[in-house]
Formats: C-alpha cells, sequence, structure tokens
C-alpha cells in the first residue's frame, strides 16, 4: 500500500495545534467494492506495538477469586453479581457504564446474566462482554486490552478507531496505524484491494486524508 502515515501524521499535529486537553488520534478507513446490503459487518480488538498514554478503559463482571484477581490486575471497574442485578433495574446506570468502558469482561457463568441486563447497550455500541473462564490469566488479558484498540463497522463502507494520543511520537502513532491497516486487510473480501482511503485526524484538527494506491 503506497501510503506515507508517518508524513500524515505529521500534517495532522501541525493541523490540530495544542489544546488545553489531551487530543486522541483517530484513524478513519473508507472502504470500496463490498456488498454492505448482503451484512458486512467488522468488529475487532487489535492489539498496538504501543501502548497509548490514554489507556482504554476495562471493565470485569465477576464474583470470588475471578473478581479479586481482576482488582490485583488493575481492572477499572469490577461489578459482581449483587451489583449486577441492581443494574438491572437500572437503565440509566446501564447506559452510563456502556459509555464509560472500552472493554468488558464477564464470568462466563454470569454470561447469560449480563446479556440481558447489558447486552441492549453494549449491543449497539459493540462492546458485548469477552466471555473469561474461572481460570483465565485475566493480568495478562488484562494488560493486553491496554494496548488494543476496537475497529469496528457495521453496514457503511467506513472503519474508525484510536491509534493513540498526542503525547505520543510520529512514529508510534505510525506503526500503530500501520498495524490497524495491517489487521484490517486480512479480514476484508479483497484484502488491500477494498480500502480507498485513509484518513488521520487529532481530536480537534482538520483531517489529513490520503487515497489507497494499490501496488501491484
Amino acid at each position: 500500500m503506497n501510503i506515507d502515515l508517518l508524513s500524515m501524521i505529521r500534517e495532522a499535529r501541525e493541523k490540530a495545534g495544542k489544546r488545553n486537553f489531551k487530543q486522541s488520534v483517530e484513524l478513519i478507513i473508507s472502504l470500496k467494492d463490498i456488498d454492505v446490503k448482503k451484512g458486512f459487518s467488522l468488529n475487532e480488538v487489535i492489539n498496538l506495538p504501543n501502548e497509548p498514554n490514554k489507556k482504554p478503559r476495562i471493565c470485569v463482571i465477576a464474583s470470588g477469586d475471578l473478581a479479586l484477581r481482576a482488582r490485583r490486575a488493575g481492572a477499572d471497574k469490577v461489578i459482581e453479581p449483587d451489583e449486577l442485578n441492581a443494574i438491572a433495574a437500572n437503565k440509566r446506570e446501564a447506559k452510563r457504564l456502556s459509555k464509560s468502558y472500552d472493554f468488558f469482561l464477564a464470568d462466563t457463568q454470569l454470561m447469560a446474566t449480563v446479556g440481558k441486563v447489558l447486552g441492549a447497550v453494549l449491543g449497539p455500541k459493540g462492546k458485548m462482554a469477552m466471555p473469561l473462564a474461572f481460570n483465565a490469566p485475566v493480568d495478562s488479558i488484562i494488560s493486553r486490552l491496554r494496548s488494543s484498540t476496537r475497529v469496528r463497522g457495521r453496514g457503511q463502507l467506513m472503519l474508525a478507531c484510536k491509534i493513540g494520543d498526542e503525547d505520543m511520537s510520529d512514529e508510534k502513532l505510525a506503526e500503530n496505524a500501520q498495524a490497524v491497516i495491517n489487521a484490517v486487510e486480512k479480514k476484508l473480501p479483497a484484502g488491500e484491494a477494498n480500502i480507498a482511503r485513509v484518513t488521520v485526524k487529532f481530536t480537534m484538527g482538520k483531517p489529513v486524508r490520503s487515497l489507497v494506491k494499490v501496488v501491484k
């Protein structure tokens, strides 16, 4: 793929300028030659080579030893069964949770309850809880998610995700962008040929776009 991601990110940084908050950096991939009417969708968690300074927030739904290990592993929130049951009667809290956390993990024994209580708010956002077996290596799973991003697209020819934040170097952001593009290519029917354009944008900056030229 003939794209200079590093130059794109440098230009996007210049166009964003300095703000009084830490800006996120977003990668947008525009697709082509895919019939979305046939139910095309993509929802992938992609591990990035460079961990963002602003890390994804992780919520674990579990009880007993699994809940204890999740707390020790640094989960941002651990929800036990009693709290989960209370949320069932509080739709506002369920919506707040869905917006507050990037990734959800749940004890396999609680998945059915999680689906009933949070499925309606997590499903549309592509954030349905990932199952955790009782003996799962929670610490390594949480560590991996801290340096991951979610790429999601459903019924449209556009995918978007965060690749880091402005405190990261241009080189690291470019490496993260390339990792996402490589992972997405593997999920597309025609691979690289299905990518029409790549865009990089800082939160408050103007987008920088590049048409994709497939090198044969």
